[in-house]
């Protein structure tokens, strides 16, 4: 890795932007991080089809019944795809897409944060359920919107596999954004209220961000796995969300509760 051919520890490779290409050259530390981002991404794209296959039925006409249903169909493909890359590493993919009941949720006044279990890796906002068509396509726009600056920041990180199934994914990600856009642009002319939807789900997509934990924070930027830095990360986001709630004349809350 050098020009002097000393051996260069792979901490300051991958500080450096270097990149890794197969399992056999990742070390334990990066290893462990690496499955536990690819983890939390499949288990948050599993809940969330889940959560989206029980609104099929309930959608208000047939072009949000076929919206709904292909949310659910390109997010369990999405999930198989980041899982093909964790099979490089020993994970049975058929017995992971069993692991968890998908579709469970908790109480909707749980708290910000709260889990179901410590085995189940979905983000936590993927534990609160919906009320109702309208406050799903809430969650879809906000979530959408944070969902497109993680995918950003993951084309380039330093597991290039992961990297690029990752660009495979953020188009497909970025046009159930843009259903979720049209969706409230319907239901904003159709007169319903919406604001106490933003108001609940904002600081849950808000806390996806992280809530303080700086040591993985730094970790994943010194190995490569993110470039921007969680605070910088939620910035793009809250400056994304209240864009396009502002283009739908619906508020931003505030960003504290994250």
């Amino acid at each position: 890795m050098t020009s002097d051919h000393t051996p260069m520890p792979i901490e300051d490779y991958l500080a450096e932007g270097g990149k890794l290409t197969a399992p056999e050259n990742v070390p334990p530390r990066y290893r462990a991080e690496l499955m536990r981002l690819m983890a939390i991404f499949v288990d948050s794209e599993l809940a969330g089809a889940a959560g989206f296959a029980g609104l099929i039925n309930g959608a208000p006409g047939v072009t949000e019944r076929i919206a709904s249903a292909r949310i659910v169909l390109e997010k369990t493909q999405n999930a198989e795809r980041i899982l093909r890359v964790m099979a490089d590493f020993g994970t049975d993919s058929d017995r992971y897409a069993n692991s968890h009941p998908w579709e469970d949720r908790l109480p909707r006044e749980a708290p910000i944060g709260a889990r179901r279990s410590y085995e189940d890796m979905r983000l936590p906002v993927f534990n609160a359920p919906f009320d109702g068509w309208a406050d799903a396509v809430v969650m879809n726009l906000l979530m959408g919107l944070a969902a497109g600056v993680l995918l950003h920041d993951y084309r380039s990180l330093s597991y290039q596999p992961l990297a690029e199934t990752f660009r495979e994914i953020e188009p497909v990600e970025q046009a159930h954004t843009d259903l979720a856009r049209e969706g409230l642009d319907t239901l904003v002319e159709s007169g319903a209220d919406l604001q106490s939807s933003v108001d609940y789900w904002w600081p849950r997509v808000a806390a996806s961000f992280g809530t303080g934990d700086q040591g993985r924070d730094a970790r994943l930027l010194n190995f490569g796995l993110r470039s921007s830095s969680n605070d910088d990360l939620r910035a793009a986001w809250t400056k994304a969300a209240a864009g396009a709630l502002g283009a739908l004349k619906l508020n931003a809350p505030s960003d504290r509760t994250a």
